[in-house]
């Protein structure tokens, strides 16, 4: 049995462009500010607010060089992963970043850098028609 359970899941947009680094030993990391949005209604104005969440996620190695060439800001992602805290001490003074480590990432909208959708959507391929020979009776059918 499982002692414990750490996993998210954000459906929000990158807030900027992805920033994508190296480690001293050639890993790839991917850091992605990720938006995320509640609406409420405030109860002394009786008019509807919005709150902006920011979230920091980091993508590792080979996903993360092809996620960079494909998102920018304001693509629509949905991410699952795990919560990671790390600390440092820099001048006398410890810090402390929490972010989520991502396992999955779905592009929501279709966004490609670089590239733009058609106005119009591209009709399906036309099939053949299809000729019933009559060959099968429904009588035929086991069930």
């Amino acid at each position: 049995m499982a002692k414990g359970l750490n996993q998210v899941q954000l459906l929000g947009n990158l807030g900027q462009d992805p920033e994508l680094r190296f480690t001293q030993g050639g890993a790839a990391v991917l850091r992605l500010s990720i938006a995320t949005s509640e609406s409420y209604k405030d109860k002394e104005t009786n008019k509807w607010e919005e709150h902006t969440e920011w979230h920091s996620a980091v993508v590792w190695g080979k996903r993360a060089e092809g996620l960079a060439k494909i998102v920018s800001k304001g693509t629509r992602l949905h991410i699952s992963g795990a919560l990671r805290t790390s600390s440092w001490e820099k001048d006398g003074v410890k810090h402390y970043r929490t972010e989520i480590k991502v396992r999955d990432v779905i592009l929501c909208d279709g966004k490609r850098q670089g590239s733009e959708r058609s106005a119009a959507p591209t009709p399906p391929a036309a099939r053949p028609p299809q000729q019933d020979d009559g060959s099968l009776d429904d009588d035929d059918i086991p069930f």
